[in-house]
């Protein structure tokens, strides 16, 4: 039935993938989702004909091809189901960030034209019926958990089982429009189409194709010699390329497990219990685990903080060179081996990483001293580079070559090359097609010959061919002195002391660095609690004495590292000041990925950034906020703006030559 035309006679689409597992690996587990505390599962034959029975349920609705379908939800196995089952019937699935507000939720859906759309819950159903005015060619909503919904209007609305059996009983009418769509897609058919973040404006539509997921699947899972037998947890947003990359299209390629948490909630309890063999985060989750660790060190009795202090300050010695397979004396690998016994080993369970060959973390630096820290445990992590715009995959960190200040040599089919300014641009089978109504933006991205250019700044390593990335493009500069100013680069050590959930370094074309910074409510407040310190707001614990000294200790640790590096030791931060609010996305200063809206910032907080470079002591600030409801406020708030101690600057300098 399905397409095989593809190099070598592999399938040439995701539907084709999925037959082929349902066969070769019939009763071996596909998807597991864990709901009301118990683990259920499904085979890849069963998986099959669930998507089957939905995809004949989409027809039975009026779906046709080329037709778009916005998912929306938490990561469930219906739900990557229903995009299987879209492409299954020649449409494109568009799955959305299931905390995007209803107005965001809009822009998408109308930008693509969606007419059906599968969601999670009563939640996202009635994001959506808020503004379906808005959508004129939105015609029916599919919802998976029927909680809530039982008074609404289902004239158009239909819960998601009731389509699976309208497939079912219809089968007759409609297999044979499956068998005809399914044997005319392709590599060049259109296999997802995914929005940006949207750090500089308006998320933008990127196509993919089943080429681009099938080659980077086959060709990223070679490189990491993924098996069938491994198991991932699903748990990122459903809408970030790399959920789909790993969830589907690898989990589709190499035939392993994918498995859905039962909710945020229970998400550490969940990985405990999977224990994946092959698990990925973005820094930010990294930096949160540790975070907990550094917190429950903190409520731990004497002797085993200093036991856990003594054995890892052995494992950063020789923990990475122990996991690389390097030379290591007999001595510390026996001091290391009872490290695993008495710290290491019960740590990782903890974490629910003991069974981890294959760890990745991407999307943002990771900051090196959280990065080494899971690697002296014996985690295999390593980090990647990627884009939405190239599946993924752009460079990786082999085994035995992985390294804290890079991301990797080239993947598989990839083409690297650096332009004069610094920018990375790459080509490879996992270019996107276009952007999605923007044939300007696609021509801006991607030239005639298929090169793409990143928006980041970096170089390629003599000899060992590893890429660094310095910054993004836009955001790497010059101090006023002409030395090199990239904030990512001091943003990433600032965040990585456990009191820090976000930093925003300025200083472009000016003499001196500043920083706005986010304290991290976790692990400020436990401490507040562990020394009986009241507060009733997260305003009133941010400007704590303790707390802004605190932060200023943090501040000056990470100047005294910034000074050592000859290129960047312009960049430490004379200033700074807590903000009396977390950046938000519901706010507009964050994407929805966590990843930080600069100019939006430098424009909301102009009042702040002035303060921080005219000398003054305090500033009075009125910022609007977005509550939980959609409601809008704002919050006054005097802060006060600290100096840090700076270190001489190294004498080498990037000459504005």
């Amino acid at each position: 039935m399905a397409n095989i035309e593809a190099s070598g006679g592999q399938p040439a689409s995701v539907p084709a993938l999925l037959r082929r597992n349902a066969k070769m690996f019939a009763d071996a587990p596909a998807y597991r989702e864990k709901e009301y505390g118990i683990w259920q599962s499904w085979t890849w034959r069963q998986t099959l004909e669930e998507i089957e029975a939905l995809a004949l349920g989409y027809l039975e609705l009026g779906l046709n091809e080329g037709d778009f379908v916005a998912v929306i939800g938490r990561n469930r196995p219906a739900l990557y189901w229903a995009m299987m089952a879209a492409d299954m019937c020649g449409a494109v699935p568009v799955p959305l960030y299931q905390d995007a507000n209803a107005e965001e939720m809009a822009y998408v859906m109308n930008h693509c034209g969606a007419r059906f759309a599968v969601v999670g819950d009563q939640e996202q159903v009635d994001k959506i019926l808020e503004v379906q005015e808005q959508l004129p060619q939105f015609e029916r909503m599919v919802y998976l958990d029927p909680r809530g919904l039982r008074k609404y209007d289902h004239g158009a609305l239909h819960q998601y089982s009731d389509v699976q059996d309208m497939g079912r009983k219809s089968r007759d009418r409609h297999i044979k429009t499956i068998e005809a769509v399914e044997a005319k897609l392709d590599y060049d058919s259109t296999c997802i189409m995914l929005y940006t973040s949207g750090t500089t404006g308006r998320p933008k539509g990127v196509v993919l194709s089943n080429r681009n997921i099938i080659e980077t699947a086959k060709s990223s899972s070679e490189f990491d010699n993924l098996k069938q037998t491994d198991d991932i947890l699903a748990y990122l947003p459903m809408a970030w390329v790399g959920d789909f990359i790993f969830s589907v299209g690898q989990a589709l390629w190499v035939g392993f497990c994918t498995n859905c948490p039962e909710s945020a909630e229970t998400l550490n309890v969940d990985l405990r219990e999977i224990g994946p063999t092959y698990y990925f985060a973005p820094p930010r989750v990294f930096e949160m685990q540790l975070t907990n660790v550094m917190i429950r060190m903190e409520d731990a009795s004497r002797f085993k903080k200093k036991l856990f202090d003594y054995f890892m300050a052995h494992a950063r010695r020789v923990g990475p060179a122990i996991l690389d397979g390097k030379k290591v004396s007999f001595a510390d690998r026996m001091k290391y081996h009872l490290g695993e016994l008495f710290i290491y080993g019960p740590l990782k369970n903890t974490l629910g990483l003991s069974r981890v060959r294959v760890g990745y973390t991407a999307g943002e630096a990771i900051g090196p001293e959280i990065f080494d820290f899971y690697r002296s445990l014996g985690i295999n992590l390593k980090q990647l580079y990627g884009q939405t715009e190239a599946t993924v995959f752009i460079t990786a960190q082999p085994d035995g070559e992985v390294r804290s200040d890079t991301v990797g040599v080239t993947c598989p089919g990839v083409e690297l090359k650096i332009a004069e300014n610094g920018e990375v641009f790459y080509r490879s089978p996992g270019v996107f097609v276009e952007y999605y109504k923007n044939p300007e933006s696609t021509a801006d991205t991607k030239d005639a010959e298929g090169w793409v250019a990143t928006g980041d700044a970096g170089f390629i390593e003599d000899g060992s061919g590893h890429l660094r990335i310095i910054d993004r493009a836009k955001d790497v500069g010059q101090m006023a002195d002409g030395s090199l100013f990239a904030p990512k680069y001091v943003e990433n050590k600032l965040k990585f002391f456990p009191n820090i959930l976000e930093a925003v370094v300025f200083g472009n074309g000016r003499d001196e660095c500043t920083a706005i910074i986010n304290i991290d409510l976790t692990a400020v407040g436990n401490w507040a609690e562990r020394n009986n310190i009241g507060y009733a707001s997260y305003q009133e614990l941010a400007r704590h004495p303790q707390v802004m000294q605190a932060i200023q200790e943090h501040v000056e640790a990470v100047n005294a590292s910034v000074a050592e590096d000859e290129m960047l030791s312009g960049c430490q931060v004379h200033r700074f000041v807590v903000l009396h609010k977390e950046l938000d996305a519901d706010d507009g200063e964050l994407t929805r990925t966590r990843k930080v809206r600069r100019k939006i910032i430098g424009e909301k907080y102009d009042d702040i950034i002035t303060a921080l470079y005219d000398g003054s002591k305090t500033v009075s600030t009125e910022t609007e906020v977005t509550y939980e409801d959609g409601r809008t406020g704002s919050i006054r708030a005097t802060l006060e703006v600290r100096s840090a101690n700076v270190l001489p600057v190294a004498t080498k300098k990037l000459a504005a030559e």
